[in-house]
């Protein structure tokens, strides 16, 4: 039995990154698909406005706190998460757990040549570990069967898909129907960081939460994206007050 909090019409889960990890690797045991989406404010506003998006967040089968405004927003309505489950910090360690059992994975998005110095980089890192396919993100509707194909024929049993929200998480939905993975997650720019073109904030300015800040001052251009956390704080406010 799933424990969620209502975060303005999305289902959060009420989960520790431990408890995370251990339900994603659960998954990956599990024939099925099974999916994982890890929403941040800005998402969550994205579902307000997109009823499509809200339909396929609350018919994931996990959905984590990814940022630290889902976090506090919880603990304004009295009904908190236990702490924020990063959608880059969950992929890694389980990358790390799945290195250790030789559990096909699949890496999917970002652009051409992204994919494969990621998993160029995991295999240096986790030598155990078994990437069985990489694909980038640029494609046509046309090319979708062959793509599944690819997946599917790899043996894959982890899809992990980078193209950012909203598009990763009705692309995977939509085509879940035809995969043979057991866990598919959507998580936005893992695969650049994994590959070293893009670079996650500092460990300090994660443990003081102002993760989003970093990203606005490394990309200005985001700006306008972020302003999506202000309206947030105005809405749970006015949720609180029903």
């Amino acid at each position: 039995m799933r424990n969620t909090v209502d975060i303005l019409g999305v289902k959060v889960d009420k989960v520790t990154f431990a408890q995370a990890l251990d339900i994603a690797e659960g998954f990956v045991r599990t024939d099925g698909v099974s999916t994982i989406f890890t929403p941040n404010s800005e998402i969550v506003m994205c579902a307000r406005e997109d009823a499509e998006m809200m339909e396929v967040l609350n018919n994931a089968d996990l959905c984590t706190a990814d940022g630290i405004g889902i976090v506090y927003g919880s603990r304004i309505l009295k009904d908190a998460v236990p702490e924020r489950v990063a959608g880059f910090d969950l992929t890694c360690a389980l990358l790390e757990r799945l290195s250790k059992t030789g559990d096909g994975i699949f890496l999917f998005g970002a652009k051409p040549g992204v994919a494969d110095t990621a998993k160029a980089n995991l295999e240096k890192k986790y030598p155990g570990i078994n990437i069985v396919g990489t694909r980038n993100g640029y494609f046509k509707p046309e090319d979708e069967p062959e793509i599944i194909d690819e997946i599917n024929n790899s043996g894959a049993k982890l899809l992990l898909v980078c193209l950012g929200a909203p598009k990763q998480e009705k692309w995977i939905t939509a085509h879940k129907p035809e995969l043979s993975t057991n866990l598919c997650m959507g998580v936005g720019g893992t695969l650049d960081v994994l590959a070293g073109v893009a670079k996650r904030a500092p460990k300090w300015i994660i443990r003081l939460n102002l993760e989003w800040a970093y990203r606005i001052l490394k990309n200005p251009s985001r700006f306008g994206r972020f302003m999506a956390l202000p309206r947030f704080v105005v809405e749970i406010f006015k949720a609180k007050k029903g």
